[in-house]
């Protein structure tokens, strides 16, 4: 009962700082989008990935005309937890066009090329008379090099961010709690040579013990996850290892003994809800740190691979045109990386300052 009076409080101290409550907002937000995406973006193929080369490199709310040619061989229809998970297999050719004029046995239009360039094309109707549809779209954010959308592929780009930072937060908390769990409780050799550990990767540079951890696994998409969690765990268990030291010598664990309860129930069962609160701050600075982390490995090449979105890879496709005047092209992608990574910072604030952890 008590420890839950004491979350409560924790929760009421929270909600009193705006900032952190708009940096939790922004994430519930991305966390929607990231599950949803393929249902409210404009391009719903897997990865976001049409590209229509003719319109690529346009410019914020540039609006095209397509002419929706069916595929020859389009594949089996798509379901709908198959879309919501991966997207919707395109069974439509998307032709962009500047003028067309429909007729009984199909529809002429000029073909877009390029600036002031097109070319006069018809097409015949298919079967049972059908003609093909015509279909505008808005690129609200513009188009990259490739002609894809960058709306849409930055909002499926959020399941990268999201996803690195859950999966790298859960091993770096596993095994950072469990060992310093026990360097603290058992403390003597135990301690001795957990910390010794704890230097020794604590030595390597973050960057370079990742690089080696892919160069062993590979460069793909569930690599990335474990490469960046495995290098942010000794934080967590240097933290785990002095909140333990420090708690493991009062009453209530001392009652525990008394009563003859196993070391395994005293660490996880006794121990651990009650430094709980350093954990969780910790927890929120770090899934910030992945989803940095993770950029930087994708925009060196390293980490998600295309046609895969990733917001790093976004910008490694496109930062040479911020020296052109199509500096969107890498700044859109920049900015989610910071407004997302500041949203996690703010809420590990407020998870400061409610649980009344000092730095």
């Amino acid at each position: 009962m008590e420890e839950k009076k004491s979350w409560q409080k924790a929760w009421k101290k929270f909600r009193r700082n705006p900032l952190s409550v708009a940096g939790l907002v922004v994430i519930l937000l991305s966390l929607c989008l990231g599950i949803f995406a393929y249902l409210v973006v404009p391009d719903n193929s897997t990865n976001a990935n049409r590209m229509i080369v003719e319109i690529g490199g346009k410019s914020p709310g540039f609006r095209q005309q397509f002419l929706l040619v069916p595929k020859e061989n389009p594949g089996p229809e798509t379901g709908f937890l198959t879309e919501i998970v991966s997207g919707k297999n395109t069974v439509v050719q998307y032709i962009p066009i500047i003028g067309y004029a429909r007729g009984k046995n199909g529809i002429h239009y000029r073909k877009y090329i390029d600036e002031g360039v097109w070319e006069e094309q018809f097409i015949a109707a298919g079967k049972q008379g059908k003609i093909p549809q015509i279909k505008e779209e808005t690129f609200w954010l513009g188009t990259d090099k490739y002609g894809r959308d960058i709306l849409s592929r930055l909002l499926v780009g959020i399941r990268v961010s999201l996803s690195v930072g859950f999966i790298a937060v859960a091993i770096s908390l596993t095994l950072g709690v469990l060992i310093g769990m026990l360097a603290g409780y058992f403390g003597g050799k135990t301690d001795e040579w957990l910390v010794w550990f704890m230097n020794v990767v604590w030595s390597i540079p973050t960057l370079l013990l990742v690089f080696a951890i892919t160069l062993v696994l590979g460069k793909g998409f569930w690599q990335v996850f474990l490469a960046v969690g495995l290098t942010m765990w000794v934080n967590v268990a240097r933290m785990v290892r002095g909140q333990v030291m420090a708690v493991k010598e009062m009453e209530y664990v001392e009652a525990a003994r008394a009563l003859g309860f196993s070391d395994l129930r005293i660490m996880f069962r006794h121990i651990l809800p009650n430094i709980a609160g350093p954990i969780i701050v910790l927890a929120a600075a770090n899934f910030a740190s992945a989803i940095v982390l993770e950029a930087g490995l994708s925009f060196l090449g390293v980490g998600v691979q295309a046609p895969q979105p990733s917001w790093g890879l976004m910008i490694r496709e496109n930062f040479n045109f911020i020296i052109t005047n199509q500096p969107f092209l890498a700044l859109v992608p920049g900015i989610a990386i910071m407004v997302l990574v500041l949203a996690f910072n703010l809420v590990g604030n407020g998870l400061k300052e409610a649980f009344n952890t000092r730095s």
